[in-house]
């Protein structure tokens, strides 16, 4: 097999709406390193999105996949349950950061928790406005892309958002937009359009992903946890990308000293296998009537045995510190560069949840063609490559936790030739 041949085929056979990175396609893969049809290999810095932060195919999470293979596969926990959702139901609800007991409910795709989390919220506080914020990602069903805070792609021509859906600036100084600014824009909200007191839930990502790998600063989290607090409205954390590690945490929610009362998770969660969750508040995850949550696949056991390996060998092999390591070395390799590179703007990151950001250096403003020009340049260089930001000249990086060293420096030598033919240097 070829790639283009495969490309071909894939145009005739599946809808353009499913936008594609690369032209890449997969035979295998093993931690941080995939090979195409064609037997080419390449490193993976993407890791299908914050998804295999423990690496592809790791044999403990293969062996605990294979082992339920053995046992079933299917037979909607809604209907005939099984012990390995409750087991991991209350290893999450130790594991998420808030000092109150949780609940846990399991569903299939990040997109889901964020309905169910939308869903709960409003059934506890019997309202229905929701507040999230300008560059966030919640997902592509109607209330997921309607809290979205970007048009295009994930909006455009799709009609009417749903409604009670309000956004808020994120602060980020690189952008002149700081938290004051933002919380004075939620005052504003309060005074002019919304009664606080029918906003059920504010929701946001501790570091928003497709926005930019911005991180919600320390003042804004206080301060919307106290007007959460003020006004009885639900905080989520959405968690979807920066769990399970990435952030050199457990859980990013674990770098500020407030809680949030609902979070969703996915992605990282089973390692490759669908799988998401909501974990919150007892009280307010027990609000739904039986029923009300849920879904036919939700919490396969499939997915849930590799979740329960997930943790397992984030522990045995202490990916938290792990990322730190790594984050901290691709830093300074970029730091390394910028003297070179003016259009760096920025480098910012906590663990192996890292962007560099790119500017005109004359005019500040943002340049849209440098990243992905970067993007193609790694490519050549079998250097699997993702770009982010609401202007797209955000390059983030997702590498596997578990990659080698000698791998993660050949990677690291390929960013710096990459930028530096970008730039024509």
């Amino acid at each position: 097999m070829e790639n283009n041949a495969l490309f071909a085929r894939k145009e005739e056979a599946i809808s353009s709406g499913v936008g594609m990175v690369t032209q890449v396609f997969a035979e295998r893969a093993k931690n941080s390193e995939i090979w195409d049809v064609e037997g080419t290999r390449y490193i993976d810095f993407a890791a299908g999105i914050a998804v295999v932060n423990t690496g592809h195919c790791h044999p403990t999470i293969i062996n605990a996949v294979k082992a339920q293979l053995d046992k079933f596969t299917h037979t909607c926990h809604q209907v005939v349950p099984y012990e390995n959702y409750v087991g991991l139901a209350e290893r999450l609800n130790e594991a998420v950061p808030g000092d109150f007991k949780k609940k846990t409910v399991f569903v299939t795709t990040g997109a889901e928790a964020v309905e169910n989390a939308i869903k709960i919220a409003r059934i506890a506080t019997k309202r229905n406005a929701v507040i999230a914020f300008g560059g966030g990602f919640h997902g592509r069903t109607f209330m997921g892309m309607s809290l979205t805070g970007k048009v295009v792609p994930y909006k455009n021509g799709f009609g009417s958002m749903m409604p009670d859906v309000y956004h808020l600036p994120f602060p980020i100084n690189l952008h002149n937009t700081s938290v004051s600014g933002s919380l004075k824009a939620l005052t504003n909200l309060f005074k002019a359009d919304l009664d606080p007191s029918s906003v059920a839930a504010i929701i946001l990502e501790p570091v928003q992903g497709e926005g930019g790998f911005y991180k919600a600063p320390l003042e804004l989290m206080r301060e919307l946890r106290k007007v959460c607090d003020e006004h009885g409205i639900i905080l989520i954390a959405d968690e979807i990308q920066t769990g399970f590690a990435r952030t050199g945490k457990l859980f990013a929610m674990e770098h500020y000293d407030v809680a949030a009362d609902l979070t969703t998770l996915a992605k990282g969660l089973a390692g490759g296998f669908p799988l998401a969750a909501v974990v919150g508040k007892a009280e307010l995850m027990d609000k739904a009537q039986p029923g009300g949550l849920g879904g036919t696949y939700g919490g396969s056991p499939v997915g849930i045995a590799a979740a329960h390996a997930v943790l397992d060998v984030i522990k045995d092999e202490n990916l938290c510190e792990r990322a730190n390591v790594l984050g901290a070395r691709l830093k300074k390799k970029l730091e390394s560069i910028r003297a070179e590179v003016p259009e760096i703007s920025d480098i910012r990151g906590d663990g192996m949840m890292v962007a560099v950001e790119f500017a005109n250096p004359a005019d500040k403003t943002p340049d849209t063609q440098i990243t992905g020009r970067i993007r193609e340049e790694a490519l050549k260089r079998n250097l699997i490559l993702l770009t982010c930001g609401t202007y797209g000249n955000v390059v983030r990086f997702l590498a596997p936790l578990t990659i080698e060293d000698n791998v993660f420096d050949e990677a690291l030598g390929i960013i710096e030739v990459a930028i530096k033919a970008a730039k024509g240097n």
